[in-house]
């Protein structure tokens, strides 16, 4: 059994879902204040479920898929990457 702890400002009772986990311990952080009508923070010990990974691709066919695309570029041309080939943050340089 793999268990995780999420925090919520929602009270629920052990047995319910949160998160589409399970609630098997409870515990009150922060008491709510009704006459300030604040709500409360709470700690859950939930049961996660087990994942199921999905099986994975070979690469061979992720390979042919994108052969069509690489036999169309000649060796000496270049072309700019778009933001999700590069993956990874792309920042403004300001005019000179």
């Amino acid at each position: 059994m793999l268990t995780k702890t999420v925090r919520s400002r929602f009270s629920h009772e052990i047995g319910e879902k949160v998160e589409g986990c399970t609630i098997l311990e409870k515990r009150v952080i922060i008491p709510p204040v009704a006459a300030e009508r604040r709500l409360g923070v709470y700690d859950y010990e939930v049961e996660v479920p087990p994942v199921v990974e999905k099986p994975r691709a070979s690469r061979s066919s992720s390979k042919s898929a994108a052969a069509p695309r690489a036999a169309a570029t000649a060796p000496n041309s270049f072309t700019r990457a778009t933001p999700e080939e590069m993956g990874s943050v792309i920042r403004r340089v300001p005019g000179r």
